[in-house]
């Protein structure tokens, strides 16, 4: 019998808990964002640096040596605390590391591993040779075991609360394009194998713009171990009202590992921004070691979605983190940014 990560003792961690930093990959594809400017990207993504670099490390993967002298110069250009700053030279296709990055998986004694599942770019969408590879040599280059499940997931596709419960969707990581038709029954024992849990939660993601086909971290996040906020859209008439107010009734009536309700708080939605249709979340924030970054986009319901999540993190900092620009890469805050748990 093979050795898996759960019959190892370990689990995946929830976000919240202690990073000994956090992982991105610096913007460097012009495709990834067509028609924008890259230099408003760039300012963007500093937006999401600065604030990690004053209380955890910041892992920053460059193309090559000639990127790294730039990224190093814009960022001592923006005071960024360059001690906590560690860039590597591991080239990539695109930013997106919470998908192609390892999957950090933690002991109880501290020990710290990573699964390696395969990536091809949310069903062959776009190019993904090198960000397959990136997540391999980030955990060689750590020294950390490394476990290959042979499996297409995206780190944006689970959200666990580290107790025990994982939430997924089925349209993203039960697609045909990922895993030839995997059967739900299989997956979730992969995903019980792999991130030491015991009970997942299955909510669907057919959200309008987005390509992932329906990553969880666009539509429902824990914010602690009996506690999440869904992502609802209050416009009847809007195309996604109706799949938004389908999960969140689900959760509502949905059970942790130890068949207890959940606590659900309503996440409004930014409306419709871009066209075509922008993917764009207040569900796509990252919980860093003293903050809680997340995406605004200039609407009304920018403030709203601030103050919900402001009490749910009492000892964190909510920090708006302007992204207009980085949503028309598809993505935002949380697609960008992977933590690394501390650890030995």
């Amino acid at each position: 019998m093979n050795e898996t990560p759960s019959s190892l003792g370990y689990r995946m961690p929830a976000e919240w808990e202690t990073h000994s930093g956090t992982w991105l990959t610096w913007p460097h594809n012009p495709e990834t964002w067509p028609e924008q400017d890259m230099q408003q990207v760039e300012t963007e993504f500093m937006g999401i640096i600065r604030p990690l670099a004053k209380n955890e490390s910041v892992h920053i993967l460059v193309n090559d040596e000639d990127m790294e002298n730039a990224v190093e110069s814009t960022l001592n250009a923006n005071n960024v605390e360059m001690k906590n700053i560690f860039l590597h030279d591991i080239p990539t296709n695109d930013s997106w590391i919470r998908d192609y990055g390892p999957n950090f998986i933690i002991q109880s004694d501290g020990k710290v591993a990573a699964n390696d599942w395969d990536f091809d770019s949310w069903g062959r969408k776009y190019k993904w040779e090198l960000d397959d590879l990136a997540g391999t040599v980030i955990a060689e280059e750590l020294e950390f075991h490394h476990f290959k499940p042979e499996i297409i997931l995206e780190g944006g596709a689970i959200e666990v609360n580290g107790a025990g419960t994982c939430v997924t969707t089925e349209s993203c990581i039960l697609n045909p394009n990922r895993n030839n038709g995997i059967s739900r029954d299989a997956m979730e024992t992969v995903l019980k194998d792999y991130l030491g849990i015991s009970k997942v939660i299955w909510l669907h993601g057919d959200m309008e713009g987005d390509d992932t086909d329906g990553h969880i971290d666009n539509l429902a996040r824990f914010v602690n171990p009996t506690t999440m906020v869904c992502a609802v859209e209050e416009d009847e008439e809007d195309p996604n009202y109706p799949f938004l107010k389908n999960n969140f009734d689900h959760l509502r009536s949905a059970t942790d590992q130890d068949d207890k309700l959940f606590e659900i708080v309503a996440l409004p939605m930014p409306g419709y921004i871009g066209s075509p249709r922008l993917p764009a979340s207040y569900a796509n924030f990252y919980i860093a070691n003293k903050s809680v970054l997340v995406p605004v986009y200039g609407h009304p319901n920018d403030k709203r979605a601030l103050l919900i999540l402001e009490p749910l993190f009492p000892e964190r900092e909510i920090i708006p983190i302007p992204s207009t620009t980085l949503i028309w890469g598809l993505g935002g805050v949380h697609c960008l940014t992977q933590q690394q748990p501390a650890g030995i």
